[in-house]
């Protein structure tokens, strides 16, 4: 694999506007944010069932496909592989932006591989990649109140405490996603919330 290889960095979401304030939408989120960042506007791609935006980290820094599959988020993965052949990304270069249940809201996690945790734009991506040794952006969201169903509890909006702090979370998610393309996901970690 070669340094100058591109990086694909994919916000996992719903697309459609009933879905925009979900917390499983943060991928979007972090996504739209970064677009802004590099200079890049989101548009359809012809060949991937995705918004793609493309820019440089930086002055003449690594080149970055931002994405935000339009599929629902349990198919996210047909367009990832899509995206990921057109613009010869090695899967080592590949990002998933995503909502975590299992990292409390308002923290950021970076982390290699691994499993799914019962994610279904992860479970998706592994599939159509062939591997789960793409990086992650885990976007902590926190765990349901009380009884409430898991699944109802990632397609509700973000109440309003933490609206509040919504934006410094999208914020941080995105220097994450930045620092690990710079820096590399171990370095990220220890930056972002030491060892793991």
């Amino acid at each position: 694999m070669t340094d100058d290889a591109p990086w694909l960095v994919v916000g996992l979401g719903n697309p459609g506007r009933e879905y925009a304030g979900n917390r499983h939408n943060v991928g979007f989120m972090v996504a739209d944010l970064l677009a802004s960042r590099i200079g890049g506007k989101l548009g359809r791609h012809k060949r991937a069932v995705a918004e793609v935006a493309e820019g440089r980290l930086g002055f003449g820094g690594p080149k970055l496909i931002l994405a935000k599959p339009l599929t629902f988020m349990n198919l996210a993965g047909a367009p990832v592989a899509a995206l990921s052949q057109f613009f010869k990304v090695p899967v080592e270069h590949v990002i998933a932006v995503h909502d975590e249940l299992d990292v409390p809201y308002g923290q950021v996690r970076a982390k290699r591989g691994g499993g799914e945790g019962g994610h279904n734009g992860l479970r998706s991506m592994s599939r159509s990649l062939g591997s789960k040794e793409y990086a992650r952006v885990r976007v902590g969201i926190g765990r349901p109140p009380g009884r409430q169903d898991p699944a109802d509890y990632v397609l509700s909006d973000f109440s309003g405490a933490e609206r509040k702090e919504l934006d410094f979370l999208v914020d941080r998610a995105a220097d994450v996603v930045e620092a690990v393309v710079l820096e590399g996901v171990e370095w990220a970690q220890n930056k972002y919330h030491g060892s793991l």
